[in-house]
């Protein structure tokens, strides 16, 4: 059933669009503004999303304001399906040298 679930979630509205913009972390405020999703729905499909492993918390930063802000990044490059004699659904994780670049690209960018 875990296949068909992540089919599912997948299917909902918002998710594929969700998981594109997270290429990069960002943070449910900024894919809401971003996408124009309403909050509550994108923190919905973030939850989902992470139930199925395809998105993960990225990092808590914090705001101007000094409150933690958390922000979420895919956890997958490429996501399979199959129906070939039964469904199956497979993910290409991130690759760890994209992890390792991104992290890197993130430190750098937060001394200016």
């Amino acid at each position: 059933m875990a296949a068909v679930d992540t089919i599912r979630t997948l299917g909902d509205k918002y998710s594929a669009e969700i998981l594109s913009a997270t290429d990069e972390a960002r943070s449910a405020q900024e894919l809401s503004e971003e996408l124009d999703i309403p909050i509550a729905t994108c923190y919905r499909r973030i939850d989902e999303l992470q139930e199925h492993d395809l998105l993960e918390l990225h990092d808590s930063i914090l705001s101007d304001d000094r409150r933690r802000i958390k922000v979420y990044r895919r956890s997958v490059d490429s996501v399979h399906v199959e129906f070939d004699g039964s469904l199956s659904v497979e993910t290409d994780d991130r690759n760890e040298v994209t992890n390792t670049l991104d992290e890197a690209w993130r430190t750098l960018s937060e001394g200016d």
